[in-house]
């Protein structure tokens, strides 16, 4: 009897042993993960709820995804914003939305005969750009004073330097609310403007009166505010023309400046506008054709990965679009290939390359992109970046290829009399 009872209190003693062990290898492979890499194996948790940490997955940036379906003469075209001739969309226009995806248009005096005019022409390009996936930029030089595009019917904003006399930071705000309304009523949704140029020297003869002033503290705080009241108006500003125009003696548009400051001077004076407005909300910023030579001795500030990336990415903390000014200006078509221009500039980091005269120098730079691109000399990963910021720009500002039905001139210019009151 007594040697029954031990035979049988040892199989019990193995038959626990036996339980002990494998529910320690069960908790140590599920402690380690084995069961969840198993075919089949579960992900759960412990309490059944949530999926373990490593199968969570971040939710899809949706513009990122957008550009990893782009082709790359779309990336392209989206990284170019052109002129056209005349008062319609005519096949070369038609051409660069249908076969080059073209990123936007900015009109000029020769583009505008009157408001009627104006508002077709803007929902033409609208309609035609409709069968892509993504808006125009429908772009324009509105400063006031000289630099106007508007039609005739339409009464005249001051000059910013008419506003610097004043010093009043409301007057600023409200005239550049009253420009961005003006031209939202014909169909743009872009101002290259407001100028954050000092005008600190008087044989400048481009800018002038198109500068708040010649000192910084007048140009950053009546610039900004201009800045603010374009914005209010849901118009996206394109500050320019950094890193700063005001002292430089030749115009641009016929020949390349040239300015001896150094790194030091411009922190200290003509960067402090630019600056100042991209710590308070600057979308884009316009980048000029002006030689630095203390700063890069070889190419312009347009085409200077040391101007564009080091001091206005870096530097000044910027992030938002870079445009060029536009590159069929003296300063680079005298001094560059048109093309090769375009490659350099996209390459020191510009986002959009401006080409305003010209269909065959707005073809010349999309197919000088589109070969650097193919050879290598700017990587895709380059581009993506651009459109990143592009695209961002377009969604924050709700850019939508939508018809405008009619514009009420005598409204305007009820709201320009206030202005000027």
């Amino acid at each position: 009897m007594l040697k029954r009872v031990i035979i049988i209190l040892l199989f019990l003693n193995i038959l626990l042993a036996s339980f002990i062990f494998g529910y320690s290898i069960a908790r140590k492979s599920y402690e380690a993960g084995e069961d969840s890499n198993k075919p089949g194996g579960s992900t759960a948790s412990p309490s059944g709820d949530q999926p373990a940490e490593d199968t969570i997955q971040e939710p899809k940036d949706p513009i990122k995804e957008h550009i990893k379906g782009m082709t790359l003469e779309e990336k392209i075209g989206q990284m170019v914003v052109v002129g056209l001739e005349g008062y319609n969309v005519d096949e070369k226009a038609r051409k660069m939305i249908e076969d080059y995806k073209i990123g936007g248009f900015v009109l000029f005096g020769r583009n505008i005969k009157d408001s009627g005019q104006l508002l077709e022409l803007t929902n033409s390009l609208k309609e035609v750009n409709r069968k892509n996936k993504i808006p125009l930029f429908i772009s324009v030089d509105e400063e006031g004073g000289r630099v106007t595009r508007m039609p005739e019917e339409l009464k005249k904003l001051p000059a910013a330097g008419v506003i610097g006399k004043t010093g009043d930071e409301s007057y600023s705000f409200e005239v550049g609310r009253t420009i961005a309304g003006e031209i939202k009523a014909l169909g743009f949704n872009m101002n290259f403007a407001p100028v954050l140029d000092i005008n600190s020297n008087p044989k400048n003869p481009v800018i002038g009166d198109r500068a708040f002033g010649s000192e910084p503290e007048v140009v950053t705080r009546l610039g900004v505010q201009a800045m603010k009241g374009i914005q209010s108006e849901d118009i996206i500003p394109v500050v320019k023309h950094f890193p700063g125009h005001g002292d430089t003696s030749t115009d641009s548009h016929v020949g390349l400046p040239r300015v001896d400051n150094g790194l030091d001077r411009l922190k200290s004076f003509e960067l402090l506008p630019c600056k100042k407005a991209i710590e308070n909300g600057a979308d884009a910023v316009m980048v000029a054709h002006i030689l630095l030579p203390e700063i890069d001795p070889d190419y312009p500030s347009s085409l200077s990965e040391i101007v564009i990336n080091d001091i206005l990415r870096e530097d000044c903390g910027f992030d938002g679009v870079v445009f060029t000014d536009d590159i069929t200006m003296g300063a680079i078509t005298e001094n560059y290939d048109i093309g090769d221009a375009a490659v350099k500039s996209v390459s020191a980091g510009a986002d959009i390359v401006l080409v305003c005269h010209g269909y065959d120098r707005e073809e010349a730079v999309i197919n000088a992109l589109k070969s650097a691109v193919s050879k290598g000399d700017i990587p895709e990963e380059r581009l993506d970046e651009s459109l990143y910021r592009i695209l961002k720009l377009k969604e924050k500002y709700g850019l939508a290829d939508d018809r405008i039905d009619s514009v009420n001139i005598e409204e305007i210019n009820s709201r320009i009399d206030a202005v000027l009151r």
